[in-house]
């Protein structure tokens, strides 16, 4: 009985300091919890959870930096989704976006940089290989030409316009330049049902706020329009 006595007497106060450390320790871990939600939720767009611009930017760099010619930056756009938002609702146009931002996740996977830029504009940088690009580009067309399922059990048909951009074709590794690049091969394509990768000659386009007919010779991929 002594000797149990002598034993909580001994480390009785030993627990009670370490108990009483542990609690704002707990504190500091609930705080970094909750800081870290909100630095998430201001780095990620609340509808689709993709990256917002500036988060998808600082990333896309990173990537740019790390891997170099092994990227590829791919620009995509909805298509006619005003009519969507104008004849089924803005409730649906959500759905579609967020069908979209969970296709593109699972396209680029969870290493890429994807991220939706505003509206119904994304774009994703990502590592592949020149040899993985043709029919990676084609998976993607035709992962954002599948019908969306709603609620209701209804299916909206979508489209979208794809383009898309690497440092070796483009003869940069600036993050601008590929998406001005990217965005002009975008256009090119626009409503065809197909990607467009860019050449040298799409960086040089001042402005992209228009269609384009395809130039001659401009490589493509996907479904027919």
């Amino acid at each position: 009985m002594d000797s149990v006595l002598h034993t909580t007497g001994r480390f009785g106060p030993r627990t009670f300091l370490i108990t009483a450390a542990a609690i704002p320790l707990t504190g500091w871990a609930v705080h970094a919890t909750v800081l870290l939600k909100q630095i998430a939720a201001k780095e990620k767009d609340p509808l689709t959870g993709l990256l917002r611009r500036d988060a998808y930017t600082a990333r896309a760099r990173r990537m740019l930096a790390r891997h170099g010619d092994n990227t590829m930056l791919v620009m995509v756009d909805a298509d006619h989704f005003k009519r969507i938002n104008d004849r089924l609702g803005h409730a649906t146009g959500d759905t579609v976006l967020t069908a979209f931002g969970a296709r593109l996740t699972a396209w680029a996977g969870p290493r890429a940089a994807t991220g939706r830029l505003g509206g119904d504009e994304f774009a994703v940088v990502l590592e592949l290989p020149a040899g993985r690009r043709a029919q990676r580009l084609e998976q993607l067309v035709r992962m954002l030409h599948t019908p969306v399922a709603l609620d209701d059990g209804r299916t909206v048909a979508v489209a979208a316009s794809v383009g898309a951009a690497t440092p070796a074709l483009v003869g940069s590794r600036d993050l601008t330049v590929l998406q001005r690049a990217a965005d002009a091969a975008l256009y090119d394509g626009k409503h065809s049902g197909r990607a467009v990768l860019a050449t040298a000659a799409h960086a040089r386009v001042a402005s992209v706020n228009g269609r384009r007919a395809g130039r001659p010779g401009t490589a493509v991929w996907g479904r027919a329009a």
